[in-house]
């Protein structure tokens, strides 16, 4: 893997706590404006495909001046100014134009307008530069279809997806709620060919041992009453009962800025991981529509009818967390935490980095948690959605290897160094 030497000095430091005074840019700043936006406008995992839309007008706004990064959509001639009223600009624009809601346009631009006054960017020309290319970006916004496509319920076939009540309170989602957004599954994807680029193989038989195994497993661990999952494992399950797009972003901020001292580059990172991130889920959704397998709940109270004698059913059992309401394989959760630690991992070459993840869950314990590696924080999403009784494991690794692979694709295909691009073409 070749890394680029922008960030040799960034690998040593990765080996290390981040102990320096921490670089909040534009990108970070307008990075957590928009994740208020869209929690409260487009909640759910389709808010994704809007945040990597504001990321992407956000990167392109700042190569149109930078120009050391390959744009994703908008190239722009004789551009100038400043970075950082360009990313606001980008940012603002685009976040107005897919939520037109007047109450919410106006206390977006009070911020706007407020933030442009603090950083003295009120006449700057970058300005100009952002609101063009956020006009540009816009018609790219992948829409929730018109009219909506009709609700998926699955179906009482063994082995099947279908819709499961909420037993703990508050019931969220509501009980025996159809699947979210089925339509997403078949979304026209950021970087990929098309939503089946990465479709998985079927999960395992009912019949195979590897399902009876991943069967016992989380009917032991899982249950809200369980009495084998440790102190240590229930508070990592509240740890990660969070919104885990808000989170990832913060971890994503986070490191940005720490480790990153250049608009550009936090720009194109987070472009990079929110683009793999919105794909990763199309990914999981893709896969979810195409084998739409039971939950760990319905398996369990349904065990005797699964053609494998040595499940056993028990009518009684409850998950840890009340199950989301779309089918079982591959998790969504863990195609999205693999994008973006992957997406980091690849853009400073190292999977060696110290940064927190924190969770604003008031059940949990820890409050912040300190990785060393990306994959250790992965290899806790695999685990925690069986602690939480809501995935079996098969499902949990493949969502991890979907999500990687899609950041693979997405970091070796977009926005890549202009200089890189060139020799390659030489």
């Amino acid at each position: 893997m070749k890394t680029m030497k922008m960030h040799a000095s960034v690998l040593l430091s990765g080996l290390l706590a981040c102990t320096g005074t921490a670089f909040a840019d534009a990108v970070t700043d307008w990075n957590e404006i928009t994740m208020n936006a869209v929690t409260a406008s487009r909640p759910g995992p389709t808010g994704m495909l809007d945040v990597a839309l504001v990321q992407v007008a956000v990167h392109d706004a700042v190569q149109a001046i930078e120009k050391r990064y390959e744009p994703y959509h908008v190239e722009l001639k004789g551009a100038n100014g400043s970075l950082s009223a360009a990313v606001a600009a980008a940012a603002h624009g685009v976040l107005a134009g897919i939520y037109p809601d007047p109450a919410k346009v106006a206390a977006l631009d009070a911020t706007y307008f407020n933030y442009l006054a603090e950083k003295g960017l009120t006449q700057d020309p970058g300005l100009a530069v952002g609101e063009t290319v956020a006009a540009r970006i816009l018609p790219l916004r992948r829409g929730t279809p018109d009219p909506v496509p009709a609700p998926f319920v699955g179906s009482n076939t063994p082995g099947m997806w279908r819709p499961t009540d909420s037993y703990n309170t508050p019931a969220a989602p509501a009980p025996f709620s159809p699947m979210v957004a089925p339509w997403l599954g078949k979304t026209d994807p950021f970087t990929l060919t098309g939503p089946s680029r990465f479709r998985a193989a079927p999960p395992p038989a009912m019949t195979s041992e590897r399902y009876r195994r991943d069967f016992d497993e989380i009917k032991a661990i899982g249950s809200l009453t369980s009495t084998t999952r440790t102190a240590a494992q229930t508070d990592l399950a509240h740890f990660y009962n969070d919104n885990f797009f808000t989170q990832w972003n913060r971890v994503l901020r986070g490191v940005a800025n720490c480790y990153i001292t250049n608009v550009g580059d936090s720009a194109r990172l987070l472009a990079l991981a929110n683009m793999a991130t919105a794909d990763a889920l199309i990914t999981a959704w893709d896969n979810k529509l195409t084998y739409p397998t039971w939950r760990p709940v319905t398996a369990i109270h349904e065990a005797a009818s699964d053609g494998n004698p040595k499940t056993e059913a028990d009518l009684n059992w409850r998950p840890f967390l009340n199950t989301p309401n779309y089918p079982e394989y591959a998790s969504g959760a863990n195609n999205l935490a693999a994008a973006m630690t992957r997406t980091m991992e690849l853009f400073f070459g190292t999977d060696r980095m110290t940064f927190d993840v924190t969770t604003l869950n008031v059940n949990a314990q820890q409050k912040t948690r300190t990785y060393h590696r990306f994959s250790d924080a992965t290899r806790d999403m695999v685990e925690v959605r069986v602690y939480q009784g809501v995935h079996f494991r098969f499902s949990d690794t493949l969502g991890r290897t979907q999500g990687r692979a899609v950041a693979d694709w997405t970091f070796d295909r977009f926005l890549r160094p202009v200089d890189r691009h060139h020799n390659a073409d030489m």
